[in-house]
């Protein structure tokens, strides 16, 4: 009971026919569509009855020489399974999961090996990984948060377009590339993969972090820029021409407004109560956020600026509700498993065939990727008053080319403004800082204390910006004690410790009782213990307790395991209904063991006893709870 008062998308559809870019991004395999087995059946019509039995097979060969993996399904477990093996092979190397992944994707697909042919339904879970992640990135930003870095973002996001690009043009020319050709690669060599760094800075820890918001921030226009770009490619091949690039731009950004008013309206009028209703119910709420999150993409998708825009702001929408940390919860672990085809998806995507005759210009190029762009990211940062730690952690998230380069590269060869060698180079180019760069931002830490006695010429002699920002204290919950459950041993707890003039922050999963309690003044959070993921939440580091109420044995059995994992270093109580269970927890890290109804009924007898013989009574006290012994 609870107490009563008495939590690789593609890009906009233009005129551009897709069917040869296709060919370049991936080796289509010639007439993958079901066959008639041979036999002597004169009938035309007649089915076989293998295809009947297990519809979706592939039986012609690749064009390898090898025989494909024939149903969709089977592929799909091979898929998982070389996955899973080379992930392993790469965790105990000590390597990026994402660079392993890309090698599963470069070898079962169809620059290889050519056993994997279900092309469109990888894309599709990608894509589906890709709205997830992009609406985790959405939730977890609020407007506080926009308004103190936004225009840092912005500034940096535009100059490191510009100047990336006026550079790599210079070098395509000095490489002697003609100057259309310069152009493309000069403007494909200034896109970062948001979807990569985004994943990085998560796995880090680092997007709650100055140089995280900052680096999601121009991630988020060079987004628009990408989608500028593909825009204005396919302005130019429609019958048009280039006189009505004034028009396009306005029927994009009136598209654009219609959107941000409707989700703006659905912030303050819809979304907080439909989603309080929907919080009665877990699973609901995981249902309505990815159902919430594909709806927006599809109609950002629609309406011509990238499902990347629309799930960032379905996310984003729900930012200001007050369980947006039990939906990230939830979220996690199928965003984990969608990104996995992602870069399976990008990999299968990367010709080798074009690659060979391009190394030297590559290397070039990279160079000027994997070091130029950090550089240009960090000058802007120290000219605005940021300190060379920040500029260069945000600075390595530009150390790499997007999976939308190639996509760029390849419409402006089928518009014919360039030749496939082009595609060839950035491919490779991609290849190259995509790998190196997960490298670097990984082991960003022991990269800068190298490096940081040279870059001090980035930095202001004082860093006003930052300065300013680090003199305003942060909107952040302090807690001595965290206590989940507010039923009524619970409420009992944090009102005495409350009493005491001790902070508390109080964790339930009850979306009326959470309403209530704040109604009250209480610090209270919704959210589910039973998640592992919702502990990264929490405000560990300055907490010396965290109790648990909760009745639920396997929760309390798990939750320790949870807090320590997320460095957690202070005390662990739990409320133990059944004596029987107490051996659950021999070794679990647990400091210490309620036992409510025993605790109740000595201090009963306590008042019972001392009521009818006060002397005798005044010898004895309550029972203490028990440490728990190992």
């Amino acid at each position: 009971m609870h107490c009563a008062s008495g939590s690789g998308s593609n890009p906009p559809q233009t005129q551009v026919d897709e069917a040869p870019i296709a060919s370049f991004l991936i080796k289509v395999k010639p007439d993958l569509t079901p066959k008639k087995i041979s036999g002597p059946d004169p009938t035309e019509d007649r089915l076989d009855s293998q295809s009947i039995a297990a519809p979706g097979l592939l039986l012609n060969p690749s064009t390898t020489g090898a025989r494909t993996v024939q149903s969709v399904y089977q592929q799909f477990a091979l898929l998982l399974a070389v996955a899973a093996v080379v992930g392993a092979v790469a965790l105990r190397l000590r390597q990026p999961l994402l660079v392993g992944y890309i090698v599963v994707g470069i070898l079962l697909g169809p620059s290889v090996l050519g056993w994997v042919t279900a092309h469109d339904q990888v894309d599709l879970l990608a894509q589906i990984g890709i709205t997830v992640l992009l609406f985790l990135v959405g939730l977890k930003l609020d407007m506080h948060v926009v308004k103190s870095v936004g225009p840092v973002a912005l500034a940096t996001g535009i100059g490191q377009i510009v100047f990336t690009a006026a550079i790599g043009f210079g070098l395509a020319l000095a490489l002697g590339m003609t100057p259309l050709t310069a152009i493309y690669v000069a403007v494909a060599l200034t896109f970062s993969s948001t979807i990569i760094i985004v994943k990085l800075l998560s796995d880090k820890r680092e997007l709650d972090s100055l140089h995280g918001r900052i680096a999601v921030g121009f991630l988020v226009v060079q987004d628009i820029a990408v989608v500028v770009a593909l825009l204005l490619l396919g302005s130019w091949q429609s019958d048009a021409g280039v006189t009505d690039l004034g028009g396009l731009a306005l029927e994009l950004g009136l598209k654009l407004l219609l959107v941000l008013g409707v989700v703006l309206v659905a912030m303050r009028w819809v979304l907080p109560r439909l989603v309080k209703m929907l919080a009665r119910s877990q699973e609901l709420l995981l249902l309505f956020a990815v159902a919430w999150g594909t709806a927006l993409a599809a109609g950002g998708d629609l309406m011509g600026f990238s499902k990347e825009v629309g799930a960032f702001l379905a996310g984003f929408s729900l930012a200001s509700t007050t369980y947006r940390e039990a939906i990230a919860a939830r979220l996690t672990g199928l965003r984990d498993f969608l990104l996995l085809f992602f870069f399976i998806d990008l990999g299968a995507k990367l010709d080798l065939g074009l690659l060979g005759a391009q190394v030297g210009d590559a290397m070039i190029l990279s160079l000027f990727v994997l070091v130029g762009n950090p550089l240009i990211v960090m000058i802007i940062m120290g000219f605005m008053g940021y300190r060379k730690r920040t500029g260069f952690m945000a600075g390595l998230t530009v150390a790499q080319i997007s999976e939308f380069s190639i996509v760029f590269i390849a419409m402006g060869v089928t518009l014919g403004h360039t030749d496939a060698a082009s595609l060839g180079l950035v491919t490779l180019v991609g290849l190259v800082t995509i790998t190196l760069s997960t490298y670097m931002i990984l082991y960003s830490q022991p990269l800068y204390a190298r490096l940081a006695p040279w870059l001090g010429r980035f930095e202001r002699q004082h860093p006003l910006r930052e300065m300013a920002m680090e003199r305003v204290k942060p909107q952040t919950e302090a807690a001595e004690v965290i206590i989940f459950g507010a039923g009524r041993f619970g409420c009992r707890l944090n009102d005495q410790l409350r009493a005491q003039g001790i902070a508390t922050l109080t964790v339930d999963f009850d979306p009326e009782v959470v309403d209530r309690l704040r109604d009250k003044g209480w610090p209270i959070r919704f959210g589910d213990a039973e998640d592992a993921e919702f502990a990264t939440s929490l405000p560990l580091a300055g907490a010396q307790w965290v109790v648990s109420t909760l009745p639920e044995t396997h929760i309390n059995a798990a939750l320790p395991q949870a807090l320590r994992e997320q460095g957690f270093v202070g005390k662990i109580a739990i409320a133990l209904r059944n004596d029987a269970d107490a051996q659950l927890f021999e070794g679990r890290g647990v400091d210490l063991i309620f036992r409510p109804y025993d605790n109740a009924a000595d201090f009963a007898a306590h008042q019972i006893s001392e009521s009818l013989n006060p002397q005798r009574s005044a010898e004895a006290t309550p029972a203490s709870p028990r440490k728990q012994t190992p």
